[in-house]
């Protein structure tokens, strides 16, 4: 059933499997219920839509809750043991985009989207495959950016009756499987100690305390113990993504990470 979702002429997925999201934080068992709650006929339109004038597979001629059953199985297999640290990367490119939108604004934000993305006039401008050619309004509609691990390009869901969605390749997606922090600098760990100048190193990017305390091996009270002092010091910041805090060096820690 999950090959037979995936069309066979461009590779799309029927819009029913993934429903546009309501929330910054979704939560897997409300979007399963939504697909699970999809009309029939309604389900049927998007897989045909997908197939084009290819025949659509008997096993995809089901009830839209046996679908849902084996996407929730699936996520329980292959994701859920995961989750916690992709959700730190997913978390990580939320907290970079908006620090970009404060200091730069919509415009350095969203062309730094993809290579490809264009602003221009006030309209932004993306290629999502030659065969599409969307216009969408933004104003009144509400606007979501859904940073995503397993897209290989920016892409542009558009329905006439939903808002404008741009989901797109969340950044620091090739350190996913990364085991192995960077060494700090000798005299850093001379400075500073040899546990907080490791997890300097660790934190190349903005984590939290537990996906931190998973890198390092230690418990997220320990981990919790040093971020307090080296917040304390001047050394990372703090800010919040839904519920949850992420960390982050500051530019001192930078330089103290590559003393020239």
């Amino acid at each position: 059933m999950l090959d037979a979702l995936i069309s066979p002429e461009h590779g799309w997925l029927p819009d029913f499997v993934t429903p546009r999201p309501d929330t910054p934080l979704p939560r897997i068992d409300d979007e399963v219920r939504q697909v699970r709650d999809t009309a029939p006929d309604k389900a049927m339109a998007d897989i045909r839509s997908v197939y084009g004038g290819h025949p659509v597979p008997a096993v995809l001629c089901q009830e839209p809750a046996v679908i849902a059953g084996t996407l929730e199985r699936y996520w329980r297999l292959a994701i859920e043991p995961h989750w916690p640290r992709m959700r730190a990367v997913l978390e990580a490119d939320m907290l970079y985009r908006a620090r970009l939108l404060a200091r730069d604004g919509a415009a350095a934000m969203l062309t730094e989207l993809d290579h490809r993305a264009r602003w221009v006039g006030g309209e932004l401008q993306l290629y999502v495959g030659q065969t599409l050619a969307y216009d969408a309004a933004v104003a009144g509609r509400g606007f979501w950016l859904v940073p995503a691990l397993f897209v290989p390009q920016t892409i542009s869901p558009v329905g006439p009756d939903e808002p404008p969605t741009v989901v797109y390749r969340a950044r620091g997606v090739g350190t996913l499987w990364e085991t192995l922090p960077s060494r700090p600098p000798e005299a850093l760990a001379e400075l500073i100690g040899q546990s907080r100048a490791n997890l300097l190193a660790t934190l190349d990017g903005p984590m939290s305390t537990t996906e931190l305390a998973r890198q390092l091996g230690v418990t997220p009270s320990a981990a919790s113990q040093q971020l307090r002092v080296l917040l304390r010091s001047g050394l990372l910041t703090r800010s919040r993504v839904g519920r949850v805090v992420l960390y982050a060096r500051t530019e001192l820690a930078d330089l103290l990470m590559d003393p020239v």
